[in-house]
């Protein structure tokens, strides 16, 4: 039997104490419609008295068909996501597009192990991937079942799905090609993580054959297409002290074996790079050149300008918003692309020679 201490008041129990229609007393609440001053105060005033704050968010949801919210899928933890600058320049541009719609974002880190988050489950209107690997492709069907429209930020291409890409692989080439230039033959990769289980390891043709994370797996492209026999390592994230110990890996070996150029995935992977050299007393750029990407301020963390390839995260926030807007609107929304731009700092020179 239920306690009528723990029942929640509704709000037909308001009106009644107030004496007005429920109707009458779902327009204070709404905000939607005329109601005297009077009669708003009875029915604040009946709400108080019953300890009611306001109607269901679940209940109105339903009867709306919306639940304002839009899930953001990242296949990094919670902390990680929040840690990443790219990350956080992109959420910028999303709340600058959806702001005025009043949706909410809800980040949802995305595991793929049995009892993480359910994407089946969660109440959502619309979901951006956000650089998700194939391993997603189930969780896709499911909210393509449930009518919610997808918007992937950086994925593989899948079905129904809208595509907001960035060129990695051709940005990557370029940055590589600019090596090649210099006169760098012996080149190494730091690569972002191959797949969910984020193992820090040398590149192996059997690891990135079964790689699944997609913005690693076209920026190894794009430099195979200048480097096709570059080693390297993946890192276990896009995070400094990755950067560190993969540039240890690859440095802490006798002078005629090391690379003479590293490429690195990320800027905050190049500056633990820079780190490891450092440590280990090999010059940058006279004795290693180094090259990032994304075009993150790393005031503190380097000296150096770095040498990168710009990509511009709040414009993909933006446009990822815009096709959500689309979707919702009327189910219909392009796909877009966006461009990174090679940046020359201080972190690339000819190589030595040996």
């Amino acid at each position: 039997m239920t306690d009528p201490a723990n029942t929640r008041p509704t709000l037909a129990a308001v009106a009644r104490r107030a004496g007005v229609s429920a109707s009458t007393a779902s327009l204070v609440f709404s905000g939607s419609g005329p109601v005297s001053d009077a009669t708003r105060a009875k029915v604040l005033e009946a709400a108080a008295a019953l300890d009611y704050a306001g109607p269901d968010p679940t209940a109105r949801s339903l009867r709306r068909g919306r639940t304002g919210v839009i899930g953001l899928v990242t296949e990094d933890s919670l902390g990680d996501a929040f840690r990443d600058p790219m990350n956080l320049a992109l959420l910028d541009g999303l709340g600058e597009e959806l702001s005025d719609d009043a949706y909410g974002l809800l980040v949802l880190p995305w595991t793929g192990e049995p009892g993480g988050v359910d994407l089946g489950d969660v109440p959502m209107d619309a979901a951006i991937l956000l650089g998700c690997s194939a391993d997603l492709a189930r969780s896709v069907e499911i909210l393509q079942r449930r009518r919610i429209p997808i918007v992937a930020i950086e994925a593989p291409r899948l079905q129904g799905v809208v595509p907001i890409d960035l060129d990695n692989a051709e940005a990557t080439a370029r940055g590589a090609e600019l090596l090649r230039e210099l006169g760098h033959r012996r080149v190494a990769l730091v690569t972002l993580p191959l797949d969910l289980a984020r193992e820090r390891a040398p590149l192996t043709p059997e690891r990135e054959a079964a790689a699944t994370a997609y913005t690693a797996i076209e920026r190894i492209r794009g430099a195979r297409e200048v480097f096709p026999d570059a080693v390297g390592v993946s890192a276990g994230g896009s995070t400094v002290a990755e950067g560190h110990a993969a540039g240890l890996a690859l440095l802490d070996v006798p002078a005629e074996d090391r690379p003479t150029a590293i490429i690195a995935q990320s800027d905050l992977l190049a500056a633990g790079v820079i780190r490891a050299a450092d440590e280990l007393g090999i010059e940058v750029p006279g004795e290693l050149s180094v090259l990032g990407f994304d075009g993150i301020r790393l005031d503190g963390i380097t000296p150096h300008v770095l040498t990168t390839l710009v990509q511009p995260s709040v414009e993909k926030g933006r446009l990822a918003g815009r096709a959500v807007r689309a979707a919702l609107a009327d189910g219909a929304a392009p796909g877009a692309a966006v461009t990174a731009v090679l940046r020359r700092g201080d972190t690339v020179a000819a190589p030595h020679s040996r």
